[in-house]
């Protein structure tokens, strides 16, 4: 015997909300996150700050896995993109050639700096080997790092990366992997310092 119409109607009326709140489950929001934006959880979604909206300048200090120390306030006066990865995610995989390709093209007064919480030392050298990255990755499976830069920029997926303008300060981000003509595209207006975004819509 058929299922009473009333029945039926409630029963879809649960599917429904149970795949609403599934669907609510794929973002949170954060709260403050120094430019009061929405956390969406790692769909390359960017934001940018104008200068007079930036925060304090950050400064990052650690070892890279190939033993070098790193301080970026001895760049100050230069554009640095910060990026979080591990070797095991598949974003992170997905964006490597485009990050690479960026560094080794990058022109004098941008520099290029990773964060891994996650490798240890073979690993995350495996990566940089296979995707042939040029810039050094600071090992932090501390987290101390990534507390710097979470203190002023919300990094709540990885890959994340952060622009940092001239004076260190944090100017744009990037959730979740991004693209050569993005990055390249915040990069460039950073440094002219006009902090808008032309490029987010390619990404």
């Amino acid at each position: 015997m058929p299922r009473p119409r009333p029945a039926r109607l409630a029963a879809l009326m649960a599917l429904l909300v149970g795949g609403a709140l599934a669907l609510a489950g794929c973002t949170s929001s954060s709260g403050n996150d120094g430019g009061n934006l929405g956390f969406v959880q790692g769909d390359g979604s960017v934001k940018t700050w104008t200068p007079s909206e930036r925060s304090e300048p950050v400064t990052l200090t650690g070892t890279a896995f190939d033993g070098t120390k790193v301080d970026t306030s001895k760049w100050r006066g230069d554009v640095v993109v910060v990026n979080t990865w591990y070797a095991g995610c598949a974003p992170c995989r997905k964006e490597a050639p485009d990050l690479a390709s960026l560094a080794s093209s990058a022109t004098d007064g941008v520099h290029y700096l990773g964060i891994n919480s996650t490798d240890d030392a073979g690993a995350a050298q495996a990566f940089q080997r296979t995707f042939k990255i040029p810039y050094p990755s600071i090992s932090d499976k501390s987290g101390s790092v990534v507390a710097t830069l979470q203190g002023v920029v919300p990094v709540q997926a990885v890959p994340t990366t952060v622009v940092l303008d001239a004076q260190g300060r944090v100017a744009a981000r990037v959730l979740g992997a991004t693209t050569k003509a993005t990055l390249a595209g915040l990069v460039d207006d950073v440094r002219s310092g006009d902090g808008t975004n032309t490029a987010a819509a390619t990404s």
